[in-house]
């Protein structure tokens, strides 16, 4: 009885051959393809339980043909174990960073080849099954809340996404802006192509470039970020974080729709949308040179804002419920409702962070209490647990790393301000800063040194 249809892309016959009786003997049921054009057709046909994939074929190649089904997102049904009899170390690695489950070297070993292709399938029928809990217990994409700041929100998401221009999210951080930017995505034209995130602060300047645009060399092509966006939406995380030199050549990607990897000898076609998103005040970077005006005004073709969470407070019961429910799920935790007090309080929060903010206290909360339901002396211990006295330097380390230290470096060239006197030159000496830079840096972090001596 067939235990499942492999299918097998190699351009050698007598591989095609041997490998088939191989599994057929087994109990698999075969499927051959010579090339890619073969094996794209046999693939949508068959819907095979796994694939063999050969990677030096004329024309397109096994890891071309491979990149093309991850950006598909069919890996998940149809798991890809590649194979080769001259395969470098770099190429294997390439293959499972785009998704192939394992790679084979040929002469295949019969015993290999079988362990190989059960542990896949295997491995594809967990993944359904925790895709699809996932997908039962994910949070909504659509941005919750009755407020009439959300209903406005809304109604500018359903118009932003009938368009393919590129987007500008605008808001503090912690709101959702992420989001935002996925619903966007997949209510839009290329809904069907992939949604690349790229969190610029996230990734070491020595490795940005390279991560962005790819590389290419005798061994083959790496491509980076912007290229794996093809035909779909690359999501810019605070734009604000790259630098001047890397601005410019984002700008000139996107002007031209064409990309020149590292080493490489020509250009790369690119096709994409782009939603951009920033936490920080980007007309004054502009003014104060700190941000290129030219990819400013490509970005910001579609602007949207986002409220932060004070600004729509009536929408934190709503929230709240939210977040209990989902974690109550995901983790198997109780499920607790806020007593009226609680919430009260709550409505009443400033919410430095957030939407993130409030799920993390959510979470907080389930995981280090009962059953019973969440009542206002519990509230106000978990506030406090993060209150100044506890931080005085009042850093939400709720916040990722880059805005936490954004927060910090406030607070600390403030304090040092006070105690110059309100002196930039002072400031300065006492900062170890150049005095231009320290300017940038105080007009980035909104410090009004006029005013700043006698902040608290």
């Amino acid at each position: 009885m067939s235990t499942g249809r492999i299918l097998i892309v190699d351009d050698e016959p007598d591989i095609r051959s041997t490998v088939k009786e191989i599994l057929e003997d087994e109990g698999y049921s075969a499927i051959l393809a010579a090339n890619a054009d073969e094996a794209r057709a046999a693939r949508e046909r068959e819907h095979p339980d796994a694939i063999l994939l050969d990677i030096w074929m004329p024309g397109t190649d096994g890891i071309a043909l491979l990149r093309e089904w991850a950006a598909a997102g069919v890996l998940a049904a149809s798991p890809v174990v590649m194979m080769s009899g001259h395969g470098t170390v770099e190429t294997a690695v390439e293959a499972t960073r785009l998704g192939a489950w394992d790679f084979i070297e040929k002469p295949i070993s019969l015993a290999k080849l079988l362990l190989t292709l059960e542990r896949a399938r295997e491995a594809s029928r967990l993944l359904r099954e925790n895709e699809g809990l996932r997908q039962r217990l994910a949070l909504p994409l659509e941005p919750v809340g009755a407020s009439k700041v959300m209903a406005a929100l809304r109604a500018q998401l359903q118009k932003l996404a009938q368009h393919d221009a590129n987007v500008l999210i605008r808001g503090e951080a912690g709101t959702g802006k992420e989001t935002l930017a996925r619903w966007l995505h997949a209510h839009g034209p290329r809904r069907a192509g992939p949604f690349v995130a790229v969190a610029a602060g996230s990734i070491p300047r020595d490795h940005l470039v390279a991560a962005l645009f790819g590389t290419e060399d005798a061994n083959g092509v790496q491509p980076g970020l912007l290229e794996q966006a093809n035909g779909g939406t690359l999501f810019l995380d605070e734009v604000a974080d790259l630098d001047a030199e890397l601005q410019q050549r984002v700008f000139s990607v996107l002007q031209q729709r064409a990309l020149v990897r590292g080493g490489g000898r020509g250009p790369a076609p690119l096709d994409l949308r782009v939603i951009a998103a920033s936490a920080r005040d980007l007309d004054a970077q502009v003014k104060a040179g700190a941000f290129r005006e030219e990819l400013y005004y490509l970005l910001n073709v579609l602007p949207l804002p986002v409220p932060s969470l004070r600004e729509r407070s009536e929408d934190v019961p709503e929230l709240l419920n939210l977040y209990a429910d989902f974690f109550a799920g995901r983790d198997r935790l109780h499920g607790r409702r806020f007593a009226p007090a609680a919430q009260k309080r709550l409505c009443a929060y400033a919410w430095p962070g957030n939407v993130r903010e409030l799920r993390n206290l959510v979470q907080r909360l389930l995981v280090m209490g009962g059953a019973a339901d969440v009542e206002l002396a519990e509230v106000e211990a978990a506030l406090g647990a993060t209150t100044v006295a506890a931080n005085p330097a009042g850093i939400d380390f709720d916040l990722p790393l880059r805005e936490a230290r954004d927060q910090f470096e406030r607070a600390y060239l403030l304090h040092q301000l006070q105690r110059a006197g309100g002196s930039v030159g002072k400031l300065a000496k006492a900062a170890g800063m150049e005095r231009t830079h320290l300017y940038r840096k105080l007009r980035d972090l909104g410090v009004d040194v006029k005013n700043a001596a006698t902040e608290n």
